[in-house]
């Protein structure tokens, strides 16, 4: 059996005129853009705190997310698991909007020395390994979305 195009799929049968059927093919576009973006992002926070090292988890915890511009504060948190961190991470990206700026970043002083093998839990960082991932992380974001 022939694999039909998800496009195929959601617009194949529909009937209107052509420039209806062209403005629900830019919704679309609009929300699957949104939607991997989504993905990209929270895929790549998950990478960082996943890989992060874990002392009393204040690393951990300070793994920040926001929309076109940072903070230089600090969070005075812990998670020694990371299950608070990601959940917060997630639920913060679900604001955001293909289009707009996202930043992910860690504001404690010794973050830096940790990226760059101050750490013997992440001797090759936490940065460096996901942007080497990021292509992958983008196609796979890309794939889950298509496959939908």
């Amino acid at each position: 059996m022939a694999n039909v195009h998800h496009m195929t799929r959601k617009y194949g049968g529909l009937s209107g005129t052509f420039s209806e059927q062209l403005e629900g093919f830019a919704e679309y576009a609009k929300e699957a853009a949104d939607e991997i973006f989504k993905s990209v992002v929270i895929q790549v926070g998950s990478s960082l705190i996943n890989l992060s090292p874990v002392d009393t988890g204040r690393f951990l915890a300070n793994w920040q997310f926001s929309i076109n511009s940072t903070s230089n504060a600090s969070l005075d948190e812990t998670d020694q698991m990371g299950d608070k961190t990601l959940a917060r991470f997630v639920k913060e990206v679900g604001a955001l909007t293909y289009g707009q700026t996202a930043y992910v970043y860690n504001n404690l002083s010794y973050a830096k020395p940790l990226e760059y093998g101050h750490s013997r839990q992440a001797p090759s960082g936490m940065v460096r390994i996901t942007m080497a991932r990021f292509k992958e992380i983008v196609e796979r974001a890309v794939k889950e979305i298509a496959d939908q």
